[in-house]
């Protein structure tokens, strides 16, 4: 299966870094084409600027800006994201991916005022995130990031498609156990992926 890994955070030697590469030693060991996608790494620029949100309707023009994550997004049978959770929601570079990536004709479609979605290529996703606070202090907010996951970005995917939040909460409190724990959780749910 062709998974898209979509990374997001500017520190390589944090625990997400480590996340990170134990999901794609878990893809690799599957089997699966991986597709890295480190959008720190690569420079990716997550602000929506003013041309892209005037052409924001324009299919196929507001692809233009971001032709090749689109390219890379379409390609993929499977997403697999990890990422940090900060301030109880997706950092800023994980949201502009979203904002600038996921557009009317690649995510969804608007029909008669309504939104269609439409990105059924995505027949499996899995969401490897880290929380700093504990799993209460994240349900006392909603945990966004968990509802974004489960929610949202389930009904844009593949209908019944399989939907993981694999989430690793307090990491601020964590001991080294729990994090090599985690660590080797996150690389066996990816060799079975």
């Amino acid at each position: 299966m062709k998974v898209l890994l979509l990374y997001t955070h500017p520190v390589e030697s944090s625990f997400n870094a480590a996340v990170h590469e134990a999901a794609l030693r878990g893809l690799r060991k599957a089997g699966h084409s991986v597709d890295d996608c480190d959008l720190y790494a690569e420079g990716f620029q997550p602000i929506v600027t003013r041309a892209e949100r005037l052409a924001y309707h324009d299919i196929p023009e507001n692809t233009a800006p971001v032709a090749e994550y689109v390219a890379r997004l379409r390609a993929a049978e499977a997403m697999v994201i990890v990422s940090p959770v900060w301030n109880f929601g997706f950092p800023a570079m994980l949201k502009g991916y979203f904002d600038r990536v996921f557009l009317p004709g690649v995510s969804f479609d608007i029909l008669d005022g309504k939104v269609r979605p439409i990105l059924h290529n995505i027949g499996k996703l899995t969401a490897c995130m880290t929380y700093g606070g504990n799993r209460l202090r994240a349900a006392l907010v909603g945990d966004p990031p968990r509802k974004l996951v489960t929610r949202v970005l389930r009904v844009t995917i593949k209908p019944g498609a399989p939907v993981e939040h694999l989430a690793f909460y307090d990491i601020n409190r964590a001991t080294e156990p729990q994090l090599r724990a985690h660590l080797a959780l996150v690389e066996r749910r990816m060799a079975a992926f």
